[in-house]
C-alpha cells in the first residue's frame, strides 16, 4: 500500500492557486488512472485503485494547509502502515524555479507548513517527496501572497505539462522505486508550451 497525498487548500477560491500544485496532480492522476478521489473521509477526499500491481490511495486533505498532517496520520494508521517511506506528498516549493520538478526521499519542511504538519503528525521526516517548483517573489514579504495567487498567464502555459510530468514521477515512484524515479526526473524542467489545466 502506498499513500499518494495532495497538498493544497479547499475552495474553489483556491482551485488555481500556486499553493495548490499538489491537489492538481492528484486531479490529474485520478483522472488518468480512473480512480475518482472523491470518498469523504478522515477530513480528506481520497480514492482507492492500483498503479500496476500495487495498492495506493490518493488523499487531498480538505482541512487548511497547516493541518494536512491531521488526515495523513490518519489514513496512515487505518491502514496499518508502518513504513513513512510508503508515504508520497506531492507539493509546491517555492526554492525551486517553476516548471522544475525534483524528488527527495525525507528532509526537512523548508517552511512548508503542510510538510511541517505532516512531520509533527507522523513523527518523521522519511516520507517521499514530489516538489514542484513555483518559484518566490522578489519581496520576501510577498511569499504569502504569492502562493496563494493563480498561476501566471505565462506560467498556465506550461502547466499542463508541469502537472503531467509530475504525475508521471509519481507512477515512477510506485513502479520503479524513488532512486529510479530521482535518476530519471530529478531537476526536470518542462518547457513545452500547452493549454491549461
Amino acid at each position: 500500500m502506498v499513500l499518494i497525498v495532495g497538498l493544497g487548500n479547499p475552495g474553489r477560491s483556491y482551485e488555481k492557486a500556486r499553493h495548490n500544485a499538489g491537489f492538481m496532480v492528484i486531479d490529474h492522476l485520478a483522472l488518468d488512472l480512473q480512480i475518482p478521489v472523491e470518498q469523504k473521509k478522515f477530513g480528506a477526499l481520497s480514492g482507492r485503485g492500483k498503479i500496476q500491481d500495487t495498492q495506493v490511495v490518493f488523499v487531498k486533505p480538505q482541512s487548511y494547509m497547516n493541518l494536512s498532517g491531521e488526515a495523513v496520520r490518519r489514513f496512515f494508521d487505518f491502514y496499518k502502515m508502518e513504513r513513512p517511506e510508503d508515504v508520497i506528498v506531492v507539493h509546491d516549493d517555492l526554492d525551486l524555479p517553476f516548471s522544475v520538478i525534483r524528488l527527495k526521499a525525507g528532509g526537512g519542511h523548508g517552511g512548508h507548513k503542510g510538510l511541517l504538519s505532516i512531520i509533527q503528525h507522523l513523527g518523521s521526516t522519511d516520507f517521499l517527496r514530489v516538489r514542484i517548483g513555483i518559484g518566490k517573489p522578489d519581496d520576501r514579504e510577498m511569499t504569502e501572497r504569492h502562493v496563494l495567487e493563480p498561476f501566471s498567464k505565462e506560467e498556465m502555459k506550461r502547466l499542463t505539462g508541469v502537472v503531467t510530468t509530475a504525475g508521471l514521477a509519481v507512477r515512477e515512484i510506485v513502479s520503479s522505486g524513488i532512486q529510479a524515479a530521482m535518476n530519471k526526473y530529478n531537476g526536470s524542467t518542462i518547457n513545452n508550451l500547452s493549454e491549461e489545466v
